[in-house]
């Protein structure tokens, strides 16, 4: 590399590094999840679960653990992908953590996913959105990963786009459920005639369904105003 490549290089690389300054953020933000989510499953102790089992079906918990390991597995993987840095200077090893994302990680988590949305103990708002955030996560990692195949990669990266809004969909979740619960809970003996379980319910379906939708949204922006920047004449 000659003396005036070099300050450009450099000069590259610095402007890549600022342009993607949600990379460490996002990674402390999934290992923080992680670290309170999983506690209360490593065990296998059912009373311990943060989730309450529905009554009379014996295998919601053990297909609720494998969802959310295998969805653990997911997220790691997912933040490992997206990592400039990784998929630019270790091709290989973003392929192999792409694999591991796709078939130990979405797909078992999204099938395990499907069936605890199924018998969901939040109600029927929840249960239906549940299903569909499953089909969805399912639907675009498989089509990011034929995509990936067939070498559209840009194609790829769209889909792959959409896959990750739905796979960190349950930070959000988790964040839209407290915004709902502190929205809702002076209404309890008003909306909702001093019933818990109809308020309980309300702030699952209304956490459940933003959880999911807003990230999505947000990602078909991001994809659309990069493809209109594109298009956008010199």
């Amino acid at each position: 590399m000659t003396t005036i490549e070099r300050p450009a290089a450099e000069a590259r690389r610095t402007k890549t590094w600022w342009r993607r300054p949600w990379v460490f953020p996002l990674g402390l933000l999934v290992t923080a999840f992680l670290a309170f989510s999983l506690p209360p499953y490593l065990g296998l102790d059912p009373a311990r679960s943060r989730i309450p089992a529905p009554e009379g079906v014996g295998w919601y918990y053990p297909v609720l653990v494998t969802h959310i390991g295998f969805a653990s597995l997911a997220m790691v993987a997912c933040a490992l992908q997206i990592w400039p840095w990784l998929r630019q200077k270790h091709p290989a090893v973003h392929r192999r953590t792409g694999r591991v994302y796709v078939f130990a990680g979405v797909l078992p988590a999204s099938i395990a996913g499907f069936a605890v949305a199924l018998a969901s103990p939040f109600g029927p708002v929840n249960s239906v959105s549940g299903v569909l955030l499953a089909l969805l996560w399912f639907g675009c990692t498989a089509q990011g990963y034929r995509m990936a195949r067939a070498r559209r990669f840009g194609d790829h990266r769209r889909w792959m786009v959409r896959s990750f809004a739905l796979c960190m969909s349950i930070i959000s979740n988790r964040i839209w459920g407290a915004v709902s619960t502190i929205a809702l809970e002076p209404q309890l003996n008003t909306t909702f005639g001093g019933s818990e379980i109809a308020m309980g319910q309300a702030i699952a379906g209304i956490s459940a369904w933003t959880g999911w939708v807003l990230p999505l949204l947000l990602a078909e922006w991001w994809l659309e105003r990069g493809r209109g920047r594109r298009r956008a004449p010199a």
